[in-house]
């Protein structure tokens, strides 16, 4: 089975022409024919059934049979991350943490930050590529590069807010009491000692992830994976 991205499908939509890529893949690639059933979602939890009315290799036409409504799986995961000075360690954490269930993450600028631009139409082309692949029909949301401060001291809502930290003595997996989870992950380097205080200042727990030290983005996917495991 092959998802296809169409981000502005809504529910009343009846048909709808592919990009050129997507026309290449479905037309070229996978030789597809009319008549034939393809997937679609919008990555807002729709989920699409279609024909293939026209299988022009640069704007492939289909009609719109059945759509289907999907509830968002829990635990609602945000992570709060800095990017690391390789892309690729990055990118490679947005994909596995799209596989395994997230729902939002936000890129951060501490102190020690090695990178401090991103790139998010790359970004956004990684999780797209990264749903579609794990046939999941919510794409994450990604935000825009963000101060720490400016981002501790937002008021998140009812969610549990932690912040992994290597020296804390209770574990994130046995702090976990809630289907919504907020947690900061800092650089290589580690956040600050005024960092550490003013998230804890602002309602973050420290938690430890492992008993050994993590990379930036090992680390990220290790509280991802461990709050999808607690839950279930």
């Amino acid at each position: 089975m092959n998802l296809f991205y169409a981000p502005d499908l809504q529910a009343d939509s009846t048909n709808y022409i592919f990009n050129k890529d997507e026309s290449r893949h479905i037309s070229k690639v996978l030789r597809k024919s009319v008549g034939e059933e393809v997937y679609l979602t919008n990555g807002k939890g729709l989920f699409f059934t279609a024909e293939i009315l026209d299988n022009h290799p640069k704007k492939t036409q289909v009609k719109i049979i059945k759509v289907e409504k999907k509830n968002q799986d829990k635990p609602l995961i945000h992570i709060a991350v800095a990017p690391t000075k390789s892309n690729d360690r990055f990118e490679w954490f947005l994909e596995k943490a799209t596989e395994i269930g997230i729902q939002r993450v936000t890129p951060i600028l501490t102190l020690h930050s090695e990178r401090k631009k991103i790139n998010p139409e790359r970004y956004e082309k990684i999780l797209v590529s990264a749903m579609k692949q794990s046939l999941k029909v919510y794409k994450p949301s990604l935000s825009g590069l963000t101060k720490f401060k400016d981002f501790i001291t937002r008021d998140w809502g009812d969610v549990q807010k932690f912040m992994a930290y290597c020296h804390s003595d209770q574990n994130l997996s046995t702090a976990l009491n809630n289907n919504k989870v907020l947690i900061l992950v800092g650089p290589e380097g580690g956040f600050s000692e005024e960092e550490v205080a003013l998230a804890q200042a602002n309602g973050f727990k420290p938690v430890g992830l492992s008993a050994h030290r993590l990379r930036t983005e090992t680390a990220a996917l290790m509280a991802v994976a461990t709050v999808q495991i607690c839950s279930k």
